[in-house]
């Protein structure tokens, strides 16, 4: 099926959300230690010569653990992560940034971890030339499936264009098509334990 033909509705997009969670959970403590250690070893061809790259702290059954951030640390000058508010209304902001020092994560809203302040305004992100982004899955063509709050799509604008969009992902993640809607931003790039970085075709 072509990316542009999967049919698209919140429905279809809660479904597959619920199936990719529920395989999530089933994976085993030393899977997913496994699976961390494997990302952590690609992460020098991801970083490249990057001064400043954005990340975040995986949490639950995410691809990842904390030791990611650490191994960033010694490959790159800053590392960048984001803070997740929502307004009064409980409208999704777009995300603020900390700069990461190890050992000194704060216990944030919605279960996550967060850099301590000072926290830089969300147009820090163009700083960044490398940007690891959570992700439930990706496609070949870029297409990020998320949580669905919606900080990313807020935030993203904020990136130079030049920089690289890596979404973090386990390899059966990787798909051939995702449902895609227009305030999608692609990724260029997918980071899974066994393949490592991956280009996507169709992502700019």
């Amino acid at each position: 099926m072509a990316n542009n033909d999967y049919p698209m509705g919140p429905a279809v997009k809660q479904r597959l959300r619920a199936e990719l969670l529920s395989a999530r959970a089933a994976v085993s403590d030393a899977v997913h230690a496994a699976e961390a250690r494997a990302l952590c070893s690609h992460l020098p061809a991801v970083v490249g010569g990057a001064a400043t790259v954005a990340a975040y702290v995986p949490i639950g059954s995410e691809p990842g653990s904390a030791e990611l951030l650490d191994a960033l640390l010694q490959l790159c000058s800053r590392v960048l992560l984001p803070v997740a508010r929502t307004s009064a209304g409980g409208t999704p902001l777009p995300l603020r940034w900390g700069e990461y020092r190890k050992g000194e994560l704060a216990s944030a809203p919605f279960g996550l971890l967060e850099p301590r302040e000072p926290w830089l305004p969300a147009t820090e992100l163009a700083s960044a030339a490398v940007l690891l982004v959570p992700a439930l899955s990706v496609d070949r063509h870029g297409v990020r499936l998320g949580r669905g709050a919606g900080f990313y799509d807020r935030s993203l604008g904020f990136r130079t264009p030049a920089a690289a969009l890596v979404a973090v992902v386990r390899d059966d993640e990787l798909v051939d098509a995702l449902p895609v809607e227009p305030h999608d931003v692609p990724m260029t790039h997918a980071l899974t334990p066994n393949t490592g970085l991956v280009a996507l075709s169709d992502a700019p």
